[in-house]
Formats: C-alpha cells, sequence, structure tokens
C-alpha cells in the first residue's frame, strides 16, 4: 500500500486529524499574533518595565524544548495545581505563549531599529501623528515584519505535531493510530509529509516572496 493509497483508504481520520490540527493553530496563530504584536510595541516604549521582562521570559523559555514545556504545563503543573485541563487546551496555551514571545521579539526588534529620520521628515512635511503612524511607520513597519512572522507561524504550525504527547487528537496522532492497525510507518509518514508539504511550503513560498519584494534596510547610515 503506497502512500497516496493511505491517504485515500484513510482520508476520514487523516481530515479529522487535519481540522484538530487547524482548529489548533489558528487558536495559536490568532492570539500569538494580537497579544505578541501588542506585547512587542509596549516593549518598544516602555523597555524597563515590559521589555526587560518580556526578553527575560523569552530568552527562559528558549532554552527549555518545546516538547518539555508542553509536557510540564500538562501534567506536573496540573497535578501540583489539583486541576484538570483539557489537552486542547493545554497544547493552546502552551503553543501561544510560545508564539506571543516569538511575536513580540520581533515586533520589538523592528520598531526599536526603525530609523527616526523617518519621523523627523514627517513632522517637517507637517504631517500630525496620527498621520506619520498610520502613512510612514505602520506601513514600513509591516513590510519589515511580515516575512518573519509568516515564517513563526509555519513553525508553530509544525510544533502542533507536539500536541500528540498529551493525547490531543491531531494529525500525527492519528498517523500512529493508523500505524498501529496497519504498521506501515514509512508510508504513513510519507503522507503526514506531504499534507504538511501543501500546507506548508505555500506559507513559505509567500514569506520569501513578500522578503524580496517588500523588505528594505532601512537602518539609519
Amino acid at each position: 500500500m503506497s502512500a497516496f493509497e493511505i491517504l485515500v483508504e484513510y482520508r476520514q481520520a487523516f481530515w479529522a486529524g487535519l481540522k484538530v490540527t487547524l482548529q489548533l493553530s489558528c487558536i495559536i496563530w490568532t492570539f500569538g499574533l494580537l497579544i505578541g504584536s501588542a506585547v512587542g510595541v509596549a516593549s518598544s516604549h516602555w523597555r524597563v518595565w515590559v521589555g526587560l521582562p518580556a526578553r527575560f521570559l523569552s530568552f527562559f523559555l528558549s532554552g527549555i524544548p518545546v516538547l518539555v514545556f508542553l509536557f510540564w504545563l500538562h501534567y506536573p503543573l496540573q497535578s501540583m495545581l489539583h486541576v484538570v485541563i483539557d489537552p486542547f487546551i493545554t497544547a493552546a496555551v502552551a503553543l501561544t505563549i510560545v508564539n506571543v514571545l516569538a511575536v513580540a521579539d520581533l515586533v520589538r526588534g523592528v520598531l526599536v531599529d526603525f530609523p527616526m529620520q523617518y519621523v523627523v521628515a514627517a513632522k517637517v512635511c507637517g504631517l500630525t501623528h496620527r498621520q506619520t503612524i498610520m502613512e510612514i511607520q505602520l506601513p514600513i513597519v509591516l513590510r519589515q515584519i511580515l516575512p518573519g512572522l509568516l515564517v513563526i507561524q509555519v513553525n508553530l504550525l509544525q510544533m502542533t505535531l507536539f500536541a500528540s504527547l498529551i493525547s490531543v487528537d491531531e494529525i500525527f496522532r492519528i498517523c500512529q493510530r493508523i500505524n498501529a492497525q496497519i504498521y506501515r510507518p514509512v508510508e504513513i509518514y510519507t503522507a503526514l509529509a506531504f499534507l504538511f508539504l501543501a500546507v506548508c511550503l505555500p506559507m513559505n513560498g509567500l514569506a520569501l516572496w513578500l522578503r524580496s519584494r517588500f523588505t528594505r534596510d532601512v537602518s539609519e547610515r
């Protein structure tokens, strides 16, 4: 049985797992982008009160494998707190935290490095503060961060596979179940690779195109 035949034969199971993976990813993407952007903006303005704690937490978590972080939130922490939380929620929270910190680092870096001569030129031209933000700063910042944001979101999509460790019925766990029935690991995980290629390659391609098309070195010289 080939990888394609397995995809066809178990299409309902694959589709069910893929739906869970995409639902988890949408939650991670939405909250990660919104909260991460807000934290990044706040970190660039209040570098001591917001920036330092955010950067310290990002540095601290960078030394912990995501798999270990996810496992710790679901088993030891819940045992200590005497609570039982749905594994899907635990995975969503853990990976959203990772996404928030990554997005915040990216946004903060772009804002901190934004060349002030653009702002000075806007003032000389008589633009208001709001016009300067909406017409000068925001378009440039978006062009700088969009490629990086897309790459981060693709990485988080791939990290959702770790949710199988805590019994979330996402696509990887479904593959494990299918493999337990027919024991064709090469074909099954090749089929899984095809599914992720179909989702991730377009996003990576878009990120590369945006980087080559819009990203420029706007640093002061």
